[in-house]
């Protein structure tokens, strides 16, 4: 057991740490007031390998690790969390899904252009009255043939008014549960699909968030991912792949809200002294620290996990809960050492309050991981191997060529 990355996961967190740095802190404030999503940037995203950091290279992937992907995650929200939800829904729920319970076909028709940022790629299971609740979506479809006929409403999907592939939850079973759901990829331009996009968001305003209608939408069969039925399964375990991006996100944010209140408190005078010598602001930039060390250590465990190809449910879920919470107390406590000025854009912290707080809803909200947290303590949920394990890393076989 170590506690230290790499030398190339140090290089990859320096290159990403640039890179947000140059591209995304320069033009952040404009995207985020004018609610305005960069595909430009996310472009240049796709040239540095974050797109396909963790994927085979025979796959159009970097190659790299799980460890890798929470790294990118971490550091691309250190920018802005925006270009970490684009990390999270293109990569770890949707492309990560393909690779994990995709044909060979299907890996080489979508996740070789999803890999290069040739194509954008969406997750789409939430709708206007099930969320947390999954097994309650009212998305049909229906088999016809070598085609499935799919009708009903997706909403509150990232990159939803932008995406080329979107991986689809529909019932095709309404009286089975969760049982009776099966998993699509679907593609813009297919007959029946409509999108569009919400505005008006607390936060993340320089990402898409939007909805998706499905009127009469013929899926061919080769679209279906896994069989029928197991359209539950799938979501589940790409929800801990996504998770485990959004933990490592929130791990960025705690790390610009340290750091900037680091440098406001030794800069401003009040009583004729800095303020970062006063005890209460030392307190407030304790805590942050605190909450920085244990979410990184909750979150890359769960990294470790992923490149053992062991179950990691447990252990996602509390990384998430846990450090989603920290950054929004640690942005809370940001405001309050940079006073009024933490109250206006002209400081970043106020920003970092806003993304901060969606993070303790999407992906499952802070009530429904105190559940399951409390659950597994009590006995009364336990994890199998049930294929939800992602394949382990191999850094031979993910650098093999096609």
């Amino acid at each position: 057991m170590h506690f230290w990355f790499t030398e190339e996961h140090e290089m990859l967190r320096q290159t990403v740490r640039e890179f947000a740095e140059r591209e995304i802190r320069p033009r952040i404030r404009s995207l985020d007031a004018e609610e305005r999503f960069d595909r430009d940037l996310l472009g240049r995203m796709g040239e540095m390998g974050f797109l396909g950091v963790c994927l085979p290279v025979r796959y159009g992937g970097a190659g790299m690790d799980y460890i890798s992907l929470g790294i990118v995650s971490e550091m691309l929200e250190w920018g802005d969390t925006a270009f970490r939800e684009t990390i999270s829904v293109h990569v770890a729920l949707n492309s990560l899904a393909i690779f994990q319970w995709g044909t060979e076909e299907q890996k080489r028709r979508w996740l070789v252009p999803q890999a290069r940022g040739e194509k954008i790629a969406a997750f789409a299971l939430t709708e206007p009255n099930a969320g947390s609740d999954v097994a309650a979506m009212r998305t049909r479809a229906v088999r016809q043939g070598d085609v499935y006929i799919l009708n009903g409403e997706k909403m509150w999907i990232t990159l939803a008014d932008v995406a080329d592939h979107f991986l689809i939850f529909a019932k095709t079973d309404p009286n089975a549960g969760h049982r009776g759901i099966t998993a699509f990829i679907v593609e813009r331009g297919m007959p029946g699909v409509k999108t569009g996009t919400i505005h008006g968001k607390m936060g993340a305003r320089a990402s898409n968030t939007g909805w998706i209608v499905l009127e009469d939408t013929p899926v061919p069969l080769e679209h279906r991912l896994g069989e029928e039925g197991e359209g539950f399964k799938i979501a589940m375990s790409a929800l801990d792949n996504g998770r485990y991006t959004v933990a490592a996100g929130a791990c960025g944010v705690i790390r610009a809200c340290l750091e900037e209140s680091i440098t406001y408190a030794k800069q401003r005078v009040a009583f004729g002294r800095p303020i970062a010598e006063f005890q209460l602001v030392q307190q407030m930039i304790a805590h942050m620290q605190q909450r920085l060390e244990i979410a990184t250590l909750l979150t890359y465990r769960v990294g470790w996990m992923k490149n053992q190809g062991m179950r990691n449910t447990r252990e996602t879920s509390l990384a998430k809960w846990y450090a989603t919470e920290a950054a929004l107390a640690s942005a809370n406590d940001a405001i309050q050492i940079h006073g009024a000025y933490g109250y206006v854009n002209e400081y970043n912290v106020e920003r970092y309050l806003r993304n901060a707080k969606g993070a303790v809803i999407y992906e499952g909200t802070s009530q429904i991981h105190t559940l399951l947290q409390a659950q597994y303590a009590l006995g009364y949920r336990q994890d199998k191997p049930l294929r939800c394990e992602l394949p382990p890393y191999d850094p031979e076989e993910w650098a093999r060529e096609a």
